[in-house]
């Protein structure tokens, strides 16, 4: 038995995961996966790579997809912790997307022709296998390169492909512009890799929030220990470890990176001084939206006039989390309702102003919102 099959099955021993047929099925296949990536192909000598044809085939990639919860990451987490060669990454798909266009601007800059196969070679170098957490298209500048780059990945580079997504292959970028350019991608994928559903009616990470408030009013020891809660929960992290919580620097774009203080499993946290207090824009903002299916939020105070430039970075900030589905954990001051105090400082548009923002901090803790994929519109 593999040792993905070991931890998994021990997770279900000890009633941390549910008997789940779909989980089970595709346990199983990332460990045959790993059985053959680790097995390995040998390694031609120099005369064998000058003569021969092609590199032989990478094993086959998986792409596992469902609604929110249904444990995608958690498998994928297993699959990478266990899988017992060097020549692996693991990276969120929206940041592999954000590495690709940099590269392709350098190759650009070169002017040697297309630069395509030149930036998927440089991704594969000294890579077997290349897992993504999350994969969504959402822009048309991504849509337009990836069957192209996916391609000289996986056929040209014999790099194997593991990957999560809240979507079917068939329903990515749909109604997307020019998307007559992204099928050749959605023909690639079901063609080269094993499309797992894991889509039954049984949310975990929803189930694990049963009975926890998103929102915790008012700022202080208790409210600190409900949040700590509830992220220990949706990551399954040791809470007596909790002072080596990884950290993660997240890159926003123009060269810039923010830091997350912790960072682990696609679940975030930040204080309100470092996300409103600084002076940050919606880029920022989309950028972390896209990069975690939840956002904790520590320290929100109640806003006013007098702090005109905090709030509307939090107005931009609920919103682009919102437009993602995100998942929004909070300490406050206030309700959202009381957030900005009807004229405060004398002024009262500033508190008309706000109130989409409230409405959609309402609408973030409803089952109905919480229920929602990362990402889904």
């Amino acid at each position: 038995m593999s040792g993905l099959l070991d931890r998994y099955h021990a997770l279900v021993a000890a009633g941390e995961l549910r008997p789940d047929p779909e989980q089970a099925a595709a346990a199983a296949r990332l460990a045959q996966l790993q059985d053959a990536l680790e097995a390995g192909a040998p390694t031609a000598g120099l005369i064998g790579k000058l003569f021969a044809r092609k590199a032989p085939a990478s094993p086959r990639g998986v792409y596992m997809w469902g609604g929110v919860g249904r444990g995608k990451s958690m498998l994928m987490d297993l699959f990478h912790d266990t899988l017992s060669i060097a020549e692996k990454r693991r990276v969120h798909f929206h940041a592999f997307m954000l590495e690709v266009h940099a590269l392709l601007r350098e190759e650009r800059k070169k002017e040697s022709g297309d630069p395509i196969p030149p930036v998927a070679a440089a991704i594969a170098r000294g890579l077997k296998v290349l897992a993504f957490d999350e994969m969504v298209v959402n822009n048309s500048a991504d849509a337009m390169i990836m069957s192209r780059l996916f391609t000289a990945l996986i056929l040209t580079e014999r790099v194997t492909v593991v990957t999560t997504s809240n979507r079917a292959p068939s329903d990515l970028y749909k109604d997307g512009l020019n998307r007559e350019h992204f099928l050749p991608f959605i023909a690639l994928i079901e063609r080269e890799l094993d499309v797992l559903p894991l889509n039954g009616p049984v949310d975990y990470r929803l189930d694990r929030l049963a009975g926890m408030a998103t929102w915790h009013v008012p700022i202080g020891d208790a409210a600190t220990a409900q949040v700590r809660e509830v992220f220990f929960r949706l990551t399954d992290y040791p809470p007596e470890d909790a002072a080596h919580v990884p950290t993660a620097e997240l890159d926003v774009g123009g060269g810039r990176r923010l830091h997350v203080p912790k960072s682990l499993k696609g679940v975030a946290v930040f204080s309100f001084r470092r996300l409103c207090g600084e002076a940050r824009g919606a880029p920022d903002y989309l950028a972390i939206a896209r990069a975690y299916h939840t956002v904790f939020i520590v320290g929100i105070p109640t806003l006013g006039p007098d702090q005109r430039n905090e709030t509307a970075r939090f107005v931009t900030l609920i919103d682009a989390l919102y437009e993602h589905r995100v998942k929004l954990i909070a300490t406050a001051a206030a309700q959202p309702e009381a957030l900005y105090p009807a004229g405060a400082g004398g002024n009262a548009s500033g508190r008309f102003e706000f109130d989409r923002t409230v409405s959609r901090l309402m609408e973030m803790q409803s089952h109905a919102y919480l229920a929602l994929g990362h990402g889904e519109t």
